[in-house]
């Protein structure tokens, strides 16, 4: 019994000590309002990108592409760099086509967004740019 008297008092700061210091090491938690508008645009950002990319996996999509001289996967990474209001923009563009068609206007619609970005110097594709870049 004395034992347990004696050992009790440095067990208990230790334990003591134990529970302040992690109590002190919790970082403080951040929270916002996330509005319904927010949510809404996130999900139809993410929609739009998915049917982006659904269709630049097709093969008839693909096999323009590389006729055009442009390579599948570098218009697979601009799509995933494009903005929430581009990725929207450009799956309105692709839902306006003709059902059936050729799809001719969204391969030209991508070749010039990468010509334009060839141009700002963001990538390095093709040749025939006038570029600029320091």
């Amino acid at each position: 019994m004395k034992i347990l008297r004696h050992l009790a008092r440095p067990v208990s700061v230790l334990v003591s000590t134990a529970v302040l210091s992690l109590n002190l090491y919790m970082p403080a938690a951040q929270a916002a309002m996330v509005t319904t508008d927010q949510v809404i645009n996130m999900v139809e950002a993410t929609a739009a990108r998915n049917q982006l990319q659904a269709t630049l996996l097709r093969a008839d999509v693909q096999q323009a592409l590389l006729d055009q001289g442009v390579n599948p996967q570098d218009v697979q990474a601009r799509v995933d760099a494009l903005s929430a209001d581009e990725a929207a923009q450009l799956a309105a563009q692709l839902d306006e086509l003709p059902a059936g068609g050729d799809g001719l206007g969204l391969i030209v619609f991508v070749f010039l967004v990468l010509i334009v970005t060839d141009i700002v110097c963001l990538t390095n594709i093709f040749p025939f740019t006038v570029k600029h870049c320091r």
